[in-house]
């Protein structure tokens, strides 16, 4: 039988978890709507009619079956390599890490609804940043950038302890200026 204690601790945890990947899905939320604007704009200006509408909903849903990728690909300890050296070091590399999984991760996804949608493999397989090779590079490249924030914070939180970053970024100045 579980006792009250371990009920505790498994409740405290999935909190912590839900609270990594709400956090994750929203910085991601963010970014994946930020393009989806950006895409809308950049077609209106070419041509009004080939604009099929903002697509938010769908960035709030990739980005929370993102999230969970990056929260598992955490667990893992993907990137964690270069943790002992410099911190912008360890968020790039770790950046470089999950916008490859993340890339990966899409493709997969793709050829199994496509395989589910009787498509061959090589049909399935989405042709990101126009197609081919170099489509796939420029929205690697594109992740890599977009997470690198993302990263910079995290490691900026572990290296801090948790929950000192967020106190400094919340506070008002002069207390901040006294931390």
């Amino acid at each position: 039988m579980i006792s009250d204690e371990q009920k505790r601790k498994a409740k405290k945890r999935a909190v912590t978890e839900l609270e990594k990947i709400l956090a994750v899905a929203f910085y991601l939320w963010v970014v994946l709507s930020l393009l989806e604007i950006h895409r809308f704009v950049v077609l209106r200006g070419v041509s009004p009619a080939s604009v099929s509408g903002y697509r938010i909903g769908f960035a709030a849903i990739n980005a929370l079956i993102l999230s969970k990728v990056i929260i598992i690909g955490d667990a893992f300890h993907l990137g964690e390599q270069l943790s002992k050296k410099r911190l912008i070091t360890s968020a790039l590399f770790k950046s470089a890490v999950f916008a490859l999984l993340l890339i990966g991760f899409n493709i997969v996804e793709e050829v199994i609804v496509g395989l589910i949608h009787g498509k061959s493999i090589t049909s399935s397989i989405p042709q990101m940043g126009g197609g081919g090779l170099e489509g796939k590079i420029l929205v690697g490249i594109m992740a890599f950038v977009l997470l690198i924030p993302f990263f910079l914070f995290t490691e900026l939180q572990r290296v801090l302890g948790k929950g000192k970053l967020q106190s400094l970024i919340v506070q008002k100045g002069s207390n901040a200026d006294a931390a």
